[in-house]
């Protein structure tokens, strides 16, 4: 059971907007508030396409469970997981794996309260609250030690997350993360580019995102490719995610270009 400390319902700012929020909006989700909404908006203006890019996005974590629970992974650590949606990780892995296992992870407090309240019942997934810059906090809670085994490989999905991370914080955040997971395990991310679109697209976007606690970065391939270091990308590699497996699952095939906003990939550690 949660410790005392965590059963507590948190606090909720909703003086300032909240990326899960604003994800939430964008995938028409009804737990956003006007502040949220409002900076969504603002998103839209520069990125007309943000909703069909969220969809695509949840289309390429879907492909990306898929694609590692078929190769004998039990157990994810979804990291940024944001509130809860249709073809969340536990249902796509459990489709193939009725034992795999599954820990949510974000510094949203709205997500814990919406994720306990839809996982009560599930032994088999659990949702805490903690922030992705302190991985070692994310894989040492109770929560995640109670639900998976330190010693057999892991799922980690950083989906829509490492934009959020400074270059000066990648290489600290990812080299604690990568040196904690055991051989085997598996890396799926995606983040944001500007390559292809517009300059001023990507500021007016960039300057919405720095109004809340998590400023996004938009980062040429090269830059984004760092975050991998240290696993062996599997085929077809980092490219924009529209790109990535498209044919392996005809119900979650790419519909739509707005994927070229997203370079994604799954990687592993030897």
């Amino acid at each position: 059971m949660p410790d005392s400390q965590d059963v507590r319902i948190p606090t909720v700012d909703v003086t300032r907007p909240s990326v899960a929020r604003m994800y939430d909006y964008y995938l028409s989700g009804k737990d956003n508030f006007e502040v949220d909404r409002a900076a969504a908006e603002q998103v839209a203006q520069a990125m007309p396409e943000i909703r069909e890019l969220a969809l695509e996005n949840r289309s390429f974590l879907r492909r990306a469970v898929r694609y590692m629970t078929q190769r004998g992974v039990r157990q994810f650590l979804d990291i940024g997981s944001g509130l809860p949606t249709v073809g969340n990780t536990h249902e796509i892995a459990q489709e193939i794996a009725a034992d795999a296992r599954v820990v949510y992870v974000d510094v949203d407090p709205v997500v814990l309260v919406h994720g306990r309240a839809l996982l009560g019942r599930d032994k088999s997934t659990t949702v805490v609250q903690g922030d992705m810059r302190r991985p070692g906090e994310v894989l040492g809670h109770r929560e995640t030690t109670r639900l998976l085994d330190p010693t057999a490989p892991v799922g980690v999905l950083m989906i829509a997350m490492i934009h959020f991370l400074t270059l000066e914080e990648r290489r600290s955040v990812m080299e604690e993360l990568r040196a904690a997971l055991p051989p085997g395990s598996y890396l799926a991310a995606t983040h944001v580019t500007g390559e292809g679109h517009s300059s001023s697209a990507v500021e007016q976007i960039e300057a919405v995102y720095a109004t809340t606690p998590t400023p996004i970065y938009f980062r040429p391939r090269q830059e984004i490719a760092g975050f991998f270091e240290g696993f062996d990308m599997v085929e077809p590699g980092l490219v924009t995610i529209d790109r990535w497996n498209p044919d392996s699952d005809q119900r979650d095939r790419p519909r739509a270009k707005a994927g070229t906003w997203l370079y994604g990939a799954v990687a592993r550690k030897a």
